[in-house]
């Protein structure tokens, strides 16, 4: 009985241990301690984790504080205990914000079963300026020519520190591309900054903690800065210096000491810079000239004499424009060894990385003085073997390097990036090792929130490539390419990915700040560009399907995340964009001309082939369905936002589109005159079929892509959702041949023929490994990469109940042709997880839900007396229909397993 005792002693502690809750990840606007924010109102969130079931939060406690031992004096928030299951999301209510301050914040909460946590560890967040005033600095502009072609400008300040510091901070943005130094060390980890906005109208600017780089007594700040978006060329070599000429600097460090007293460095008329850099040339498309020879040592350091350089110049630009930065950095993620050596046929020495991906590489080198390297970037190599750059166009995306001798010499650019697998190298002294030449990859640095695998390893390598494309494009916004003289905001690859991006990566920050630029460069009449930001300047052109980006991305980061303030932000936008279709359609409710692109790049047998049944899908069509759903979205956003006369105003728009659109497009045999895939893809996903013919007209796309012998002809517009519509009209089998399909044109034929990344074209590499149109061809490009919404909401099963994920919904779709398929869902609240393999004709299904939330899942074609949880019989009231049985599920971990007896499915088409 004693040993019972002591045992039992030992274990209710740590029982209750597993069952009282934690709190962690704490985050301030998505991001963990952030520093520089300019948000009034940061929104805090917390995920909790617990090992008993069924946990909701019922209360919560913040305590927000200048002072990280929290003391009374120092608070500037607290909450008390509030009565509330809100754990994401949380806006800031205290005392107003102070710029540059930095704040201290934690959480307690109290969950459903009468525990409470402790204290979570402390979390912060510092805000930036929010007041044009804070800026004392100056903008600087270094003497320079307005010619194209320059080398990158130097600047550098000293200044001396005279007491023992306390803190440090660099406020910081330029006029092209900037990077910072102290001491001679570059400052920060961020790359290709300030980033890329409307810069007329949002500049951003980037906040740095310098503290530990900063010495007693002397010390010197310096900076360069290279053309980058602002002044290079852009869009197909068609234009250079959109936003402007010169490049110019603004730079603020402040500095605290331990006594209280403050010090600040200003970009002004005292700096000095100098034109000879050894960045001679640089350009977003071309690459970069580095010539070693022409280093400087010492030019950010003390101690250096700079009376050869020039005065710099103060000029008048606009501050009010400037912003702090919301969205995540453009980093260095990883790195990638060469996977081989060689050289083509023709003698061209060639590095192959294995994997086509946006970034640059690192030389390691060590030769004579004056000997010139060209490294030349390329994604694919031809039939022949041969390094392959016509679908780059104009960009020559090349590396220069001049070695200055002495030693091991080691490179990476400063001012560009470029999209490749393979490089092709010149004049490289002795022989090429693989340590001489690493990939480094760049994109913005998203947290990866879910994967996907099965049993299927062509699939697995369709969602490698998936979130490679998004990774290579995904570069502060989201571009098109970026390989080529391009690289663009393209408005519609952004909206039909987005859904699929919210899968894989944590988007909420890139999108919100990407959107206030779609906003910013909206036009007059509510029109968007086809590009943000609008450098194309195509005479306020806006086309469906692209100019729908200004609803579509912001009511899919709404229902991903539950950010209301999105929809607060953009709304404006969103309603001058439909009110812009309103006014265009007219009373007749057709928008006609609406659509510039059509179904851009939709299967056809010959290029100019625009003839119906291969694909064609007419654009007045096109333009009324996007017309129609987006005043759909937006009554369901004004909803949200608790605007119900404008829900009632655009619900009737989009019933009397819809009116319009059964009569002059929808038979009444359920034919569509767009008689193709796309047709019926849109008429079915924007609710625009009647409810008696969705299954006559579900039909009839399924003969289409039977008689296709389980083909698509779908392009940027109908392919996200092609699968999608099929599985919500019971035909989820089809929906599978489709992915499956290895030939051409489908998802697989890129993965067969040996794609890294999603291509533009169907056909990017034809069966002969011959090319398509060099013009138009980019092999990592990720529009045709949105079937993972499809994969992850279908055949894994995680769909959103209530935004955010505060209710999901778990409905697989298992299929014959795999024997198991998993996927894991970073949410806010915790990972999702969703799994099922079938072996010795058992199903079993294993999911996870997170703490404070709950979950409805389906088990495909179980019958409830057969069903085993966690080993034994159900319990609740699960509830049986055509789709299975459906249990309502809490927080925790859940295995369920039943006899499964599926029809085995053909491979073949039917």
């Amino acid at each position: 009985m004693k040993r019972i005792l002591t045992c039992l002693l030992f274990i209710l502690p740590v029982v209750c241990l597993a069952q009282t809750p934690i709190v962690e990840s704490l985050t301030a606007e998505y991001l963990v301690n952030p520093i520089g924010m300019d948000i009034s109102h940061p929104r805090l969130s917390w995920k909790i984790a617990t090992g008993q079931k069924n946990t909701l939060q019922e209360a919560y406690t913040i305590v927000v504080s200048t002072d990280a031992s929290f003391s009374s004096a120092k608070t500037v928030w607290n909450t008390g205990k509030v009565s509330s299951d809100s754990s994401v999301l949380i806006t800031y209510n205290g005392a107003a914000l102070k710029s540059a301050t930095r704040y201290y914040w934690r959480v307690k909460i109290w969950d459903n079963h009468g525990h409470a946590s402790a204290w979570s560890k402390p979390a912060y967040f510092e805000t930036g300026f929010f007041n044009t005033t804070d800026w004392t600095a100056s903008w600087i502009q270094p003497k320079q020519d307005s010619n194209r072609l320059q080398p990158a400008l130097m600047l550098r300040k000293p200044f001396s520190t005279t007491k023992k510091i306390a803190s440090a901070r660099v406020y910081a943005t330029s006029r092209g591309l900037y990077e910072l130094y102290i001491n001679s060390n570059k400052v920060g980890d961020q790359q290709l900054t300030p980033g890329w906005t409307e810069y007329k109208k949002r500049l951003q600017y980037q906040v740095y903690d310098v503290t530990a780089m900063l010495q007693p007594g002397d010390n010197v700040i310096g900076a360069m800065i290279g053309e980058g978006w602002f002044k290079g060329e852009l869009a197909y070599k068609s234009n250079w210096g959109f936003w402007g000429k010169k490049l110019a600097l603004l730079c603020q460090l402040q500095i605290t000491y331990t006594d209280g007293s403050t010090a600040v460095v200003n970009s002004d008329g005292s700096w000095k810079a100098t034109q000879n850099s050894p960045v001679t040339l640089n350009g977003i498309y071309d690459g970069e000239d580095y010539d070693a020879r022409k280093e400087i040592p010492g030019w950010a350091a003390k101690g250096f004499n700079d009376a050869a350089w020039m005065p710099v110049d103060v000029i008048n630009a606009d501050k009010k424009i400037l912003v702090g930065v919301q969205s995540v950095p453009v980093r260095r993620i990883a790195e990638l060894k060469p996977i081989g050596i060689f050289k083509s046929p023709k003698g061209t020495q060639i590095i192959d990385f294995g994997q086509d991906m946006t970034g640059w590489v690192r030389l390691k080198v060590n030769g004579p003085a004056g000997t010139h390297i060209r490294v030349r970037h390329a994604e694919v190599l031809d039939k022949f073997g041969e390094f392959y750059t016509e679908n780059l166009r104009s960009a020559t995306a090349t590396l220069n390097y001049t070695l200055k001798g002495g030693g091991t010499e080691i490179h990476e650019p400063h001012f560009t990036f470029f999209g490749f697998r393979y490089i092709a190298i010149d004049g490289f002294p002795g022989e090429i090792k693989p340590e001489n030449f690493t990939a480094v990859v760049v994109h913005s640095d998203m947290a990866a929130t879910g994967q996907f695998t099965c049993s299927d390893t062509m699939i697995n390598k369709l969602q490698h490539n998936i979130q490679w494309g998004q990774k290579g494009n995904f570069v502060d916004i989201p571009t098109d390419c970026p390989q080529r003289d391009e690289r663009l905001g393209w408005t519609g690859d952004a909206q039909v990915f987005s859904r699929t991006a919210a899968y894989n990566m944590n988007v909420a920050p890139f999108f919100a700040k990407w959107m206030k630029d779609v906003a910013a460069d909206q036009f007059a009449d509510g029109g968007i560009p086809f590009v943000v930001p609008d450098v194309l300047q195509t005479n306020h052109a806006t086309s469906a399907g692209w100019g729908d980006v200004s609803v579509i991305v912001p009511w899919t980061m709404y229902q991903v995340y539950a950010d209301k303030r999105i929809l607060q932000t953009q709304y404006p936008s969103m309603k001058a964009y439909v009110d812009k279709m309103v006014k265009s359609a007219g009373e007749s409710r057709i928008w006609k001309g609406g659509s510039v692109f059509g179904d851009w790049l939709f299967y056809r047998p010959g290029i100019y082939d625009f003839s119906e049944p291969n694909g064609y899908t007419n654009p007045d069509f096109i333009a009324t369905a996007f017309y129609a759903y987006s005043a759909k979205l937006l009554s369901q956003s004004a909803a949200a936002l608790g605007n119900t006369a404008d829900e009632k105003k655009y619900g009737d728009i989009f019933e009397s589109i819809k009116k319009a659109f059964i009569r002059n497009y929808i038979t009444p045999t359920g034919r569509i005159f767009a008689d193709s895939q796309t047709g019926y893809v849109l008429a079915l996903k924007f609710g625009l079929m009647p409810d008696s013919l969705k299954s006559k007209a579900a039909a009839y796309l399924v003969e289409d892509v039977r008689s296709r012998n389980n083909h698509l002809s779908t392009g940027f517009l109908g392919t996200p959702y092609l699968c999608q519509v099929l599985s919500q009209n019971g035909h989820t089998k089809v929906a599978y041949d489709l992915l499956l399909q290895k030939t051409y044109p489908s998802w697989l034929y890129p993965v067969k023929m040996g794609a890294t990344t999603i291509w533009e074209r169907w056909d990017g590499i034809k069966t002969d490994s011959t090319f398509q149109d060099k013009s138009m061809n980019s092999f990592n490009h990720y529009s045709y990469g949105a079937v993972g919404d499809w994969m992850y909401q279908n055949v894994t099963g995680i769909q959103i109940g209530k935004p955010g994920y505060k209710q999901i919904i778990l409905k697989p779709e298992p299929t014959a042709k795999f024997t198991f398929a998993k996927a894991t869902l970073e949410t806010m609240y915790g990972q999702i997880l969703s799994a099922w393999d079938v072996k010795d004709n058992q199903m079993q299904v294993h999911v996870i839900v997170p703490v404070n939330t709950t979950a409805a899942l389906t088990l495909p074609q179980a019958h409830t007396e057969d069903v085993k949880q966690d080993g034994k019989a159900l319990t609740g009231s699960p509830v049986t229909d055509a789709d299975g049985v459906t249990v309502q599920l809490g927080s925790g971990e859940y295995t369920f397993t039943y006899p499964w007896a599926a029809v085995k499915e053909s491979v073949k088409a039917k």
